[in-house]
Order: structure tokens, then sequence, then C-alpha cells
């Protein structure tokens, strides 16, 4: 029986796997984004990209803890204006005759630009400059846990969310990505403001605030202090997010983030209500290169051994009893 893998991550884009580079563990070099998607991965997501350059925070920046890592990077990029030209690799940019799927190029890879801001003029400038560039889209990281006035000061406002995203939409035809956390708000509440705003598809979810103190120093390890935490630890609850979501019936398509690292984590986040998974920290390990081929197959088998003949079957089975 033929199996089917391919996703749509949002009601008119599909990619042909539904596994994705998560943001924030690679994702500034282009070469390095065709590797990962070369490796396997159905889209690549680059690290938040922001209207000037930032250095980040001072090391130490990441500290590995049981189930995960906490990281306080600090939003380190180069800049929208500096990543256009990496951007500006992926062929046929500007080339408004190409679809969105890049299926015209086998050079072209499938891009989806990860923007941070901390105010509606600053997203709608760095789309403004990128919408010619050749990519699928804009995940905008709207819940980074530990940077001051962007990510969830940002997402904890209903009344900015809806006005980035607003702002977004009358910019561009390409897909909009709303990529939330664990902040003051009620998720549910800002998914909501996120659809209604324009919103093609979620993410959920970021990090989660999180902290490391070392016994001998008696010291916070971080240089900030506070991090997001990242990896195993964190997927029974992103699992429980997603799941929330697709039963309240948000009527946009959901990608899993938080913990994958196996075809088992990414089938959980899809009978939860998950179109697609990205993975993040199970990159840091040695398997990384072989990681998304191995959970495509893994995926492959879990259809074909339950008599399904795609993915689209599987979104939501755990609902059924709802």
């Amino acid at each position: 029986m033929s199996i089917d893998i391919s996703t749509k991550i949002t009601k008119s884009l599909r990619i042909r796997n539904p596994t994705m580079l998560a943001s924030g563990i690679l994702g500034i070099s282009y070469d390095v984004l065709k590797r990962v998607y070369y490796s396997g991965a159905g889209a690549v997501v680059t690290k938040s990209i922001s209207i000037e350059p930032r250095e980040g925070y001072k090391s130490p920046t990441i500290v590995k803890v049981h189930g995960g890592y906490i990281n306080a990077i600090g939003l380190a990029n180069p800049g929208i204006d500096a990543f256009m030209h990496e951007l500006s690799k992926n062929n046929n940019n500007g080339d408004k005759s190409k679809n969105n799927n890049n299926s015209s190029s086998k050079k072209a890879i499938p891009i989806i630009l990860n923007l941070v801001g901390s105010s509606v003029e600053e997203f709608k400038h760095m789309v403004k400059k990128a919408d010619e560039m050749n990519i699928l889209g804009y995940e905008l990281n709207l819940s980074c846990p530990h940077v001051e006035k962007v990510g969830l000061e940002v997402g904890d406002d209903p009344e900015l969310v809806y006005n980035i995203i607003k702002g977004v939409r009358v910019l561009t035809d390409k897909a909009i990505i709303a990529k939330l956390g664990l902040g003051n708000s009620d998720m549910l509440e800002i998914a909501r403001v996120a659809r209604d705003a324009g919103a093609d598809a979620l993410t959920v979810m970021n990090t989660v605030r999180a902290m490391a103190i070392d016994v001998n120093t008696c010291m916070p390890i971080l240089s900030n202090k506070v991090g997001g935490l990242s990896g195993k630890a964190i997927k029974p609850i992103a699992l429980r997010c997603v799941y929330e979501l697709y039963k309240s019936k948000i009527g946009i398509p959901i990608i899993g983030c938080g913990g994958v690292s196996s075809w088992i984590d990414a089938i959980e986040y899809i009978l939860a209500g998950a179109s697609a998974v990205q993975v993040g920290s199970a990159l840091c390990s040695s398997r990384w290169i072989r990681i998304f081929k191995d959970i495509n197959n893994g995926i492959t088998r879990y259809l074909d051994s339950k008599g399904f003949k795609s993915i689209e079957e599987l979104i939501g089975v755990a609902h059924r009893y709802d």
C-alpha cells in the first residue's frame, strides 16, 4: 500500500513530510539550512531575525539539564538586512511566477523565515524587505521567554498580537505562522486572536522559562539567569497545548514543537491534532544528520501497520471519543 506522508502546514501549503527544522538551533547559514533539508526535513525554519543586528547575551548562554537544555542566547542574529544575503541564495528569489511550494526548482528549498520584533512597524518593515525572497512564508516569534520587550511580552498582549498579524497580512500572500508560548495570557485566547487576524497556522510551543544554579559557585549558571527550557522535559506540556487547541476547533493547522526526537513523539503530536512537527534540541545529538529520515521512516511504518494511507487520516485521532 502506498503511504503518503506529505502534509499541509497551512490550508494551501503542502510539504513533502511532517518534519520541520525548528527555529533556534540552526538557521543563520543558507548552506546549513540546505543541508538540513537534504537530510530529510520537510521544511526549514530560520533562527529568529530582528530588524537590527543583535549580539545576544554573554556566555554562558546554554546549559544541559535533565531532559533537555536551558538557553538564553538573547536572539543573537545579523539583522534583516544582512540576512537577506543568505535568503537570496535560495534561487529564483523575487520571481513571482514560481509557486509557493518551490516545486519549480530542484535547487530551491522550502524556507520559513522566523521574525521577532517589539512593534507592528518592525514586523512590517521586515516583511516588506523579505517578501520578494523565495520563501514559503513567515513564522512570527511571539513567545521568546527570556528577552525583554519582544517574545512573551508581545504574545501576552492580545491587541498587539492582532495588530502585528493584521499588519503583516495585508503585505503578503505568503504563509503566516504564529509561534505561541506559555505566558501570562490564555494560549487559547491568543490563538483565536492570531487566527482572526489572519494567521494561517500556529506553532505550539516555544521554550518555557527556566533556570539552573551551580551549587559550587552558588550562582545561576546562565549569564541572563533565566532562559528557555527545551527538549524532552517540555513535551508533555506542549502535547497538552496542541491537544487543547485542536479540541477547541481552532480551525487552522497546528505545528507541534517541543521534545520531538523520535517517530513516536511525532505520532503523539499528530494524534493530538498537529499537522506537522518541528525538531530542535534533538539536533544537538550526533545522530542529527539522520534524525529527520529516521522519524519519517518510523511514521511511514506506523501508518502502514495501522492501515492508514496518509498523515491526514491520523491528525486528531486521539479526539475520537471527545
